[in-house]
């Protein structure tokens, strides 16, 4: 059986101007209830699977497809040696879900993995895409998941990636979450995101509970 590597992006340290630790997006959002986890972590010991390994797994391809779709924006090649022939197989099939999304939406990229911070708020994340798209002059968030479907806070999450840019000066009027398969059969789904305003307020009271908690458990 060939290797598996564990191999998952290091977390992206956020912090503010005069040095203080900040946390990223999806940290804060841990703080919300995510229902299916139970049931699919249960389903996956049923069948004697080891969760931890198979989300360290699932996240190493994810990380890899990531890079493989940035690299590509940026016109570079991307480095796998790190990786397994399945996770890069895996990988290969999300960007290639990526690529026949790509034939229908013109791309002019404006910013790619870019890890921006909130100064107003305290909290930092990383970008996927911003870019133009079909030669329409409204910016929009391209958010790339690899995941098995799309979740609620999924959708909280690119609300607030549009506050940090912008505090950035970038007028992103418009969001997109956008999966992309890890099977040749899973294919892609498009999703735009509206009530921006309202899953912003969402991530604020989430960023709110989340600052208590570690207020609670530090003190």
């Amino acid at each position: 059986m060939e290797k598996v590597i564990n191999r998952v992006k290091a977390h992206t340290k956020y912090t503010l101007e005069d040095g203080t630790l900040v946390p990223g997006v999806t940290t804060v959002l841990r703080v919300l209830n995510k229902p299916a986890l139970v049931p699919w972590a249960n389903k996956l010991g049923l069948n004697g699977i080891e969760v931890g390994k198979f989300v360290d797994d699932k996240a190493a391809i994810g990380t890899l497809a990531h890079q493989m779709i940035a690299d590509y924006l940026r016109g570079m090649e991307t480095d796998t040696s790190e990786y397994s022939k399945i996770q890069i197989d895996q990988a290969e099939n999300s960007v290639l879900a990526f690529f026949e999304w790509e034939k229908a939406h013109k791309l002019t990229p404006i910013l790619i993995e870019s890890p921006m911070i909130s100064e107003t708020y305290g909290f930092g994340g990383t970008v996927d895409l911003i870019a133009t798209i079909n030669d329409e002059p409204d910016l929009w968030i391209v958010d790339f998941k690899t995941s098995g479907g799309i979740f609620p806070e999924m959708f909280v999450q690119v609300a607030a990636y549009r506050q940090l840019a912008w505090e950035h000066e970038l007028d992103v009027r418009k969001t997109r979450i956008l999966r992309i398969g890890r099977t040749p059969d899973e294919g892609f789904e498009d999703k735009p995101v509206n009530n921006l305003d309202k899953r912003w307020e969402l991530f604020h009271h989430a960023l709110c509970i989340y600052r208590i908690q570690q207020e609670v458990k530090n003190g």
